[in-house]
């Protein structure tokens, strides 16, 4: 992954985390650090996309495995993609748009979710719907506050 460096991608994914309603790379405009969002679903883990299985979905470029994951995702991206743009469930609920880090995630009734740190993720998996409630009726304004 040419972005990733001794700095890490997850500090230029929180800088970018009020401007954008899909969080992608400030540099290299991928969402999700490049990251394939079928894998989490099929491979139960973060695997990187290849460059030659690109799709662009709401703004964001999006890197695949295979063209299989690829095709998953043109299909469907509202259930591949991580729900609410990438940000933490936990922070939008206080109301702040916060980048969720692709390494800190949780597939949780069928949706994937990523978290800006690993506490956020380990207090949502105990209970997902005491956090849900928040954040979905926070989302739509906090989205709109957001640039396209």
């Amino acid at each position: 992954m040419a972005s990733a460096g001794p700095q890490g991608v997850s500090g230029l994914a929180a800088q970018a985390a009020t401007t954008e309603r899909v969080i992608v790379g400030r540099y290299s405009g991928l969402a999700i650090e490049g990251f394939d969002p079928v894998a989490y679903f099929v491979d139960a883990r973060p695997v990187a996309g290849l460059p030659e299985f690109e799709a662009s979905e709401s703004g964001a470029v999006w890197r695949f495995r295979n063209e299989g994951n690829r095709a998953s995702f043109v299909a469907h991206p509202e259930i591949y993609g991580p729900q609410f743009g990438g940000y933490d469930p936990i922070d939008l609920g206080r109301g702040v748009t916060f980048a969720g880090n692709p390494r800190f995630w949780l597939i949780a009734g069928q949706r994937l979710y990523l978290f800006g740190r690993e506490e956020n993720r380990d207090t949502f998996a105990a209970d997902p719907e005491r956090f849900l409630p928040a954040a979905n009726s926070r989302w739509p304004q906090l989205e709109r506050n957001l640039a396209q």
